[in-house]
């Protein structure tokens, strides 16, 4: 694990690495830099550590100014004199915000957070939660619909639909404009092919369009009954194991 101090007093960088070196021998401070220029330089020609100690205030400007310039820079735990800047502080990734004379038990408890936020396990665990979100958002979903309507064809697009509803073992697709027309899939395929972020289903036999919904009301068994545009005659209640995630869907 590779660190970097930037501090303009030599006396409290010393102090600084050596109180890293006695709570965690595995971090090796690889530099310790004075400035906000030679830092842009450093990180210019350097590949980044893994941590940074970061003073806040250094004689040729702030610490927030080499954050600045970074696009996508490590971890960082704060050190510093004034304790002012500790909202704007954790608003630049901050781990953790130290104030000087630096106490060994703060920084302790600073480098187990960054251990435990920073764990193989947990790196491991975003870094799949990430790529799972990116598949998500680079995926191609349906676009349109073609329906046979007598002896020829119609195209709808997604965003004249205002939602799907099984019966009988078919299922309608069912347009703003109050037409319905039977289609060749299963709630499980549209679930599949159509965008999450625009259609939800609410349970076993309705998928509805966002805004569909008009309104939400409520029901027994931590349910909640919907009232469709356009007016769906059947009772479109979203099922409990789904509730949690409608209300995130509508940002209730």
């Amino acid at each position: 694990m590779n660190a970097v101090i930037i501090e303009d007093e030599n006396i409290a960088s010393r102090r600084l690495a050596k109180l890293i070196q006695e709570i965690a021998p595995e971090i090796q401070i690889i530099d310790q830099l004075t400035s906000v220029e030679n830092s842009l330089q450093w990180f210019n020609s350097n590949d980044l550590p893994d941590l940074i100690f970061l003073d806040i205030q250094l004689n040729d400007g702030y610490g927030f100014d080499i954050l600045d310039v970074l696009e996508d820079h490590p971890p960082v735990i704060f050190t510093t004199a004034y304790n002012e800047y500790a909202i704007r502080g954790f608003k630049y990734n901050g781990l953790d915000y130290l104030l000087k004379p630096i106490d060994k038990k703060d920084l302790e408890r600073a480098l187990e957070k960054y251990r435990k936020n920073h764990s193989k396990e947990n790196t491991t665990q975003r870094n799949n939660e990430y790529e799972k979100i990116k598949s998500l958002f680079s995926k191609e979903y349906k676009k349109r619909f073609m329906i046979k309507v007598g002896n020829q064809f119609n195209t709808f697009n997604v965003e004249e639909i205002a939602y799907f509803k099984s019966h009988e073992g078919t299922i309608f697709l069912h347009t703003h404009n109050n037409q319905n027309y039977p289609i060749e899939y299963s709630i499980d395929q549209l679930e599949e092919i159509l965008d999450p972020i625009f259609f939800f289903r609410v349970n076993r036999k309705f998928m509805v369009s966002v805004k569909a919904v008009n309104e939400i009301h409520s029901y027994f068994n931590s349910r909640l009954l919907l009232k469709l545009k356009p007016k769906e005659e059947e009772q479109v209640i979203v099922s409990r194991e789904r509730t949690s995630n409608f209300k995130k869907w509508l940002d209730l």
